[in-house]
C-alpha cells in the first residue's frame, strides 16, 4: 500500500507563498488520485483540491480557487500544492490523501484510503 510524506509547511505571512510538497513510496502512485485536505483547530477535515492519475482533471474548494494550485509529477511520486496564501484562515494541518477508487477525482474525505502524517501551515497577520 501507498505511503504518503508531506512537507513545506511552515510560518508565512498573509499575502506570501508556500508549496507543499507529498511524497509516496510503495505502491503505484499514479493508479492513485490525489488530494489535499486541510484540519484547522476545532474543525473538521476539509478537501482543498484533487487531482486526477493522470493530472489532467483537478477541482478545488471555492475558498481556495484561484489561489491554490495542485499538481503532479508520477515519475517523482510527488504532489504539489502552491498556496498564495491570503487569509488568516488558511491556517490548519494540510494533509495529503491518496485514493485507489474508481472515481475520478473525488472530493469527500471518505473517498481517500491513505493519509500522510500532515504538515502544518500557520498563516500570520
Amino acid at each position: 500500500q501507498v505511503q504518503l510524506v508531506e512537507s513545506g509547511g511552515g510560518l508565512v505571512q498573509a499575502g506570501g507563498s508556500l508549496r507543499l510538497t507529498c511524497t509516496a513510496s510503495r505502491g503505484n502512485f499514479q493508479s492513485y488520485n490525489a488530494a489535499w485536505f486541510r484540519q484547522a483547530p476545532g474543525k473538521e477535515r476539509e478537501f482543498v483540491a484533487t487531482i486526477s492519475r493522470a493530472g489532467t482533471i483537478t477541482r478545488y474548494a471555492d475558498s481556495v480557487k484561484g489561489r491554490f494550485t495542485i499538481s503532479r509529477d508520477n515519475a517523482k511520486n510527488t504532489v504539489y500544492l502552491q498556496m498564495n496564501i491570503s487569509r488568516l484562515e488558511d491556517t490548519a494541518v494540510y494533509y495529503c490523501g491518496a485514493d485507489a477508487g474508481t472515481s475520478v477525482a473525488p472530493t469527500h474525505v471518505m473517498a481517500y484510503d491513505y493519509w500522510g502524517q500532515g504538515t502544518r501551515v500557520t498563516v500570520s497577520s
